[in-house]
């Protein structure tokens, strides 16, 4: 059982580093050509960046659907949820414990109340137990209306310098760029496939469902390049790109990939397992929901903020990993988080919030 295992798991670090060097060469490929090609910044924004750090998560669900069956529909649902789960906890979380990220207004008014929006809808769809082709289709046309949305209020906002695109193009030369997106569409394609296929078997060794290893393995593997975007921006200094990053991950895994997902799976339509929907989803929306009194809390997400969201992604693995092996204390670390946990964690955001009420007078006055 022992060789096996090791087999599986190393098949999933393989697919994991092949997805986390394809979609680092996609990305630069594609922005280097649209560049080339005389497409606008803000459409390479918002379409080329962000589809290409949720490339990953895109062959993966794809992949995954069109193999079938109850394993792979779980490992397409379970990868897209626990990825916005991993984005909003982890990659938001840990960004601000490098560096305090101030919010833009935009976020609080628009996107996070669309994310939101998007998360109830997707939710809905899901709560029969599939979601049919008719809801991708409907989620595909979400996002193009979404775009167009983001593309016209983007053009109205003061445009801003863009040096790391302009070097990314000025260093790419034509056959340098397109050499690297071909590159890193192969090794999407290839990770995607070792990814899964290790994924899968080892559920299987372990005795616990693809759901439990979509939800933490594969999801945090797929969301490698939205970590690693957002830690080096925030490093940077560019808190913007470090949130929207997140924000525009979580709407695309939702419309685009869970909405190709849809259409790809046809008639049968595609499973989702009960305890996503009484359990995860849930979760998905509340984390979603917890940013926006998050954001309001001065405009900034403080390192202090950060560690709560790292520290709640814990907990969220923890009763995963009880839930899966049918610990007999399961019900107990529930019982312990709803009580003890949810309510100091209420009771944090109320505080900053309140705190902000009271200093924004003064910041109003200044």
């Amino acid at each position: 059982m022992t060789a096996p295992f090791l087999i599986d798991f190393g098949l999933i670090i393989i697919g994991i580093l092949l997805l986390f060097c394809g979609g680092e060469l996609f990305v630069a490929g594609s922005v280097a050509l649209s560049l080339l090609l005389g497409i606008p910044q803000i459409v390479i924004g918002l379409t080329v960046v962000s589809l290409g750090t949720s490339a990953p998560e895109l062959f993966v669900s794809l992949l995954s659907t069109l193999k079938g069956g109850s394993a792979g529909d779980a490992i397409a649902v379970s990868n897209i949820v626990g990825s916005n789960i991993f984005n909003v906890l982890v990659v938001l979380g840990a960004s601000a414990a490098v560096m305090p990220l101030r919010v833009k207004s935009r976020l609080v008014k628009r996107d996070v109340p669309l994310l939101l929006a998007v998360s109830m809808a997707t939710w809905g769809m899901a709560s029969g137990g599939r979601i049919t082709w008719i809801a991708g289709l409907a989620l595909m046309a979400g996002t193009i209306i979404n775009l167009v949305w983001e593309i016209g209020s983007a053009r109205q906002e003061p445009s801003e310098p863009a040096e790391d695109l302009g070097a990314e193009a000025g260093g790419s030369p034509t056959p340098i760029a397109i050499t690297k997106l071909i590159v890193g569409l192969v090794l999407l394609v290839i990770g995607s496939q070792v990814l899964v296929k290790g994924a899968i078997a080892a559920a299987q060794g372990l005795g616990v469902s693809e759901t439990v290893i979509g939800l933490t393995i594969v999801s945090a593997g797929t969301s490698m390049p939205e970590l690693v975007t957002s830690l080096v921006a925030a490093y940077r200094g560019k808190p913007d790109l470090a949130i929207g990053n997140v924000v525009g991950s979580n709407l695309l895994n939702q419309l685009v990939i869970l909405g190709l997902c849809g259409l790809v799976s046809g008639s049968r339509g595609l499973g989702v397992d009960p305890v996503m929907i009484n359990r995860d989803f849930p979760i998905m929306v509340a984390t979603t929901l917890a940013c926006l009194p998050i954001f309001w809390s001065g405009g900034v997400i403080t390192r202090r903020e950060g560690w709560i969201l790292i520290g709640l992604y814990g907990l969220y693995v923890i009763e995963q990993v009880l839930t899966s092996s049918a610990s007999s204390i399961a019900d107990e670390f529930r019982l312990l988080a709803l009580v003890g946990v949810l309510p100091l964690v209420l009771v944090f955001i109320t505080w900053t919030a309140l705190r902000w009420r009271q200093q924004r007078p003064k910041r109003e006055l200044a």
